[in-house]
């Protein structure tokens, strides 16, 4: 029996992620087996990690953890038509029916039988992992193994930046984590004039300003509404991205957006919230985007374009590299709120035993 390393999140408490030896997975006819060259750690796995209500619904440990990757293909199953050995990939972690109502109307990212990688089923936290053949993505070759690896969430910020334009406009960035950090970059490139970040972190603020942000501000410090309604000429921002899942911030978002403005949520909140609906959204004719995952594959081909032609510089976000066996040094800095992106390179071998 060939085994690989892998990190598996062993039981359903904080913590207790455990490198083991593993059997490579046997694919079925429909899936592909990939070599992980580099998967990045997601809030996801942080979420898993400590062991939150979501994490408690949605996980069965023992599993392995992990969603987004790059790597190789080594072997097809028998029906596989689209991927052959040898390709250059990554993953859509949302895996779909194709059968459902959401699914056969053209949306199959908020399909009503949704699985996902490294949460409904082992992940890429390992040397080797099976994809079904659906949701493999034939990378650019152009395209370096670490920006590869981190598309996923990266397409999380370009459908949370561009539900519309925001070319020549004013945009604020409520939650400057990883996917907020990446909205920086693709707003500041899509040709929004004035990009404002915020959050209670400055290690991430500092990397907003490196992705091209015109203003950060902290609200342990800062009066946010007050210096962005300065900024603007008393008008607001025409754009506000709410990344943080944090209520104060999405109230604060409606109190900065200018009137006819738009407002997209990707953060998930820990709780119901609390909006007054009229004087925040109805009288100001506010459009309101619920954001989830991403357009498949739609949302793929943007992110290549971004980083293929270059356009995008995504290398100030992926500040940490460790190999597999390290992932814990990873987990603590996410945790603390002291990275970007963080990638991990698994061992290039596997053992027969």
């Amino acid at each position: 029996m060939e085994t690989m390393k892998a990190v598996v999140k062993t039981h359903p408490d904080y913590g207790h992620a455990e490198l083991r030896e593993v059997p490579v997975p046997k694919i079925t006819s429909d899936e592909v087996l990939v070599k992980i060259a580099v998967a990045s750690i997601c809030g996801s796995d942080v979420h898993i990690y400590k062991w939150n209500d979501w994490a408690a619904e949605h996980v069965r440990p023992p599993q392995i953890m992990g969603h987004e990757l790059a790597g190789d293909v080594v072997e097809v199953g028998k029906n596989v038509k689209t991927v052959k050995v040898g390709d250059y990939v990554s993953a859509e972690t949302h895996i779909p029916c194709g059968h459902c109502y959401a699914c056969r109307h053209g949306h199959p990212e908020v399909c009503m039988n949704l699985k996902i990688l490294g949460v409904d089923r082992d992940g890429a936290f390992t040397e080797y992992i099976a994809i079904p053949e659906i949701d493999v993505w034939e990378n650019d070759p152009s395209i370096p193994k670490e920006f590869a690896s981190v598309q996923e969430p990266m397409g999380n910020a370009v459908d949370t930046v561009l539900a519309e334009d925001v070319a020549g406009k004013s945009v604020a960035i409520l939650g400057a984590g990883p996917i907020g950090l990446f909205a920086v970059g693709v707003a500041r490139v899509s040709g929004a004039t004035t990009i404002f970040t915020t959050d209670l972190n400055d290690y991430r603020l500092k990397l907003a300003t490196k992705m091209g942000a015109n203003f950060v501000l902290n609200p342990s410090r800062n009066d946010v509404t007050a210096e962005i309604l300065e900024h603007t000429h008393g008008n607001g921002v025409d754009v506000v991205l709410e990344m943080s899942g944090s209520q104060k911030a999405l109230q604060q978002g409606l109190q900065i957006i200018a009137p006819a403005g738009r407002i997209s949520l990707l953060g998930v909140y820990d709780n119901d919230v609390t909006l007054n609906l009229n004087d925040g959204i109805i009288f100001k004719q506010i459009r309101v985007y619920g954001i989830t995952g991403r357009k498949i594959f739609a949302t793929w081909y943007k992110v290549a374009n971004f980083l293929s032609s270059r356009k995008l510089d995504i290398s100030p976000l992926i500040t940490h590299r460790f190999p597999l066996e390290e992932f814990q040094k990873g987990m603590d800095l996410m945790v603390e709120g002291m990275s970007g992106k963080i990638l991990l390179f698994p061992s290039p071998k596997r053992t027969k035993t």
